[in-house]
């Protein structure tokens, strides 16, 4: 069985650390169905989640619209996500979101290992949730798509947080194709993360093992499951 002795843990955001499907995945099935009126499904955002280049939500659901037959400029498409997405007075679907690691649990790994982020989210939505959560303190290191000149698949957020270290001592957890070529990219032992009998596992586990994941993981806490 693997084992792994990470000094560094890295984590991308969403389906890892955070449940995003009543928030960032309905948000791009209402954009779509907003602008089409076709009644689109989650297994089709997976579908979607499953080629590279989308990590970007907003590039997706642009994409997707556009493959309908119904051009849209990707900043109206931005708009109105955004719309579905904060609500009111952040009421929308990002209330709907759940994070998914025990403070406990947090604190431990903290204990073992410096822990990180890296995600495709702007400052702006993960500090949202951050502080929803209260949570930022574990984390030494955060590299938002703000904080980079190339968002992902490229792994400069990736070697921003490594900082000069050995990738190979370090592990990024992540769900999505972009993550796993990021983390190929940089030289960094890639673990997936897709829940078992999910859409995201039956869509993705084949191809994230394909660009080099060393374990596809049901759940983020199954990290404790290889990391004694």
């Amino acid at each position: 069985m693997l084992k792994v002795a990470p000094q560094l843990v890295i984590f991308d955001v969403d389906s890892v650390l955070v449940d995003v499907r009543g928030s960032y995945h309905r948000s791009i099935l209402e954009t779509v169905r907003f602008f089409t009126g076709r009644r689109v499904t989650y297994a089709q955002v997976h579908r979607w989640k499953n080629l590279p280049g989308y990590n970007d939500d907003w590039k997706l659901s642009t994409a997707w619209i556009a493959s309908l037959g119904i051009p849209v400029p990707y900043a109206e498409v931005k708009r109105k996500f955004e719309e579905f997405y904060w609500g009111r007075n952040g009421a929308g679907n990002v209330a709907r979101e759940r994070w998914l690691v025990p403070r406990a649990r947090l604190e431990r790994w903290a204990q073992r290992a410096r822990l990180a982020i890296f995600t495709g989210r702007t400052r702006e939505e993960l500090q949202h949730t951050l502080d929803r959560f209260h949570v930022e303190h574990y984390f030494q290191k955060i590299v938002t798509v703000n904080d980079v000149s190339k968002p992902k698949p490229d792994p400069e957020g990736l070697r921003i947080i490594l900082d000069g270290d050995d990738p190979r001592r370090a592990l990024y957890l992540g769900d999505n194709i972009d993550d796993a070529l990021a983390a190929r990219r940089a030289g960094v032992p890639f673990l997936g993360v897709l829940p078992k009998g999910s859409l995201a596992r039956r869509h993705r586990l084949a191809e994230l093992r394909r660009q080099g994941a060393v374990a596809i993981l049901g759940t983020v806490l199954d990290l404790e499951k290889i990391w004694p």
